[in-house]
């Protein structure tokens, strides 16, 4: 039998997951409202085509001079995709996602309601880095709560069934899209480029928050003085490793390689006393965004 995945209603998973939700949500809609919207910078999404369409109908309705709600846009556009979504691709949309962009809207809108439209940053420079920060790290608390963001999520998820394209690159020409309407709305080439810098900053801000800073590093060692370096790995570094044999692909040797994980100052202290022992070693150290398990985070989240 498998085992359940789903938080139980009311129990302490569920209330992280719906504070992660919660405060996510807040700050994708701080980001917004105090750096993007006022500087008409669009990074894609429902909410970027709220910008251009907040733009657009300035002054042209009564009950709005402002021009129309941007968060009431991307709640009008999220969910009819959302509902196509759950018709084309099945119910993968859970009720958590679309909670995620209710308080998204509402956030927006009502900032926006008590603090108005006016620049609060100058530099739009600043404001895309800042903005791009909020909005990656909003959303990161999001997806960590096993939500999606509706919106370009769901187009490139459709458009991925029928063009068998990867989905990462579907929202990338979704985003792209959009950012190029802003720039026949506005007929101003600095709003794509500020626009392109968001994208990057949030998707490199949601990779951080969900899979934290990789400080950590696994090596890769090859060298006849592995009984030296495992001794060392054990008595005075106290990590563990694997050892394991290898066949050299020009010469045809069987060799002993070793396979450690190790942070970023036991990794130093590794590599300098392989170097005294053998300077004739092997070594491939790479950044490891991950490592679970013993010594380092739990392999089950929410312990």
């Amino acid at each position: 039998m498998s085992k359940k995945t789903s938080e139980a209603m009311f129990s302490a998973k569920w209330f992280k997951a719906y504070a992660l939700i919660l405060a996510g949500a807040f700050i994708v809609a701080a980001g917004f409202v105090f750096f993007i919207n006022p500087h008409r910078i669009v990074p894609g999404g429902v909410y970027g085509i709220g910008i251009v369409v907040n733009y657009l109908t300035k002054d042209l309705f009564s009950w709005a001079p402002d021009g129309f709600p941007i968060g009431l846009t991307g709640l009008i556009l999220n969910i009819p995709l959302t509902l196509l979504g759950i018709k084309l691709l099945g119910p993968r949309f859970g009720v958590k996602t679309v909670v995620g962009f209710i308080l998204t809207s509402v956030f927006i809108d009502g900032l926006h309601f008590f603090l108005g439209y006016d620049l609060m940053v100058d530099d739009a420079l600043l404001s895309s880095i800042f903005g791009g920060v909020l909005i990656g790290f909003g959303l990161g608390l999001i997806f960590r709560s096993k939500a999606t963001s509706g919106g370009s999520d769901i187009i490139a998820m459709i458009l991925a069934k029928y063009t068998r394209l990867p989905v990462g690159q579907l929202i990338m020409y979704v985003d792209s899209a959009i950012v190029l309407l802003a720039l026949v709305a506005f007929g101003d080439w600095k709003i794509p480029l500020y626009s392109w810098i968001v994208i990057f900053i949030t998707g490199k801000v949601i990779d951080i928050t969900l899979d934290g800073i990789g400080h950590d590093k696994a090596l890769i060692i090859i060298s006849n003085q592995y009984e030296l370096i495992r001794t060392k790995i054990i008595t005075d570094i106290r990590r563990t490793g694997t050892l394991f044999k290898a066949t050299g692909m020009y010469e045809n040797k069987e060799r002993e390689v070793v396979f450690v994980t190790v942070n970023r100052l036991e990794a130093h202290i590794l590599r300098e006393y392989i170097y005294e022992i053998d300077p004739r070693a092997f070594i491939v150290i790479v950044d490891a965004t991950e490592i679970l398990g013993e010594g380092f985070r739990p392999l089950n989240p929410a312990e």
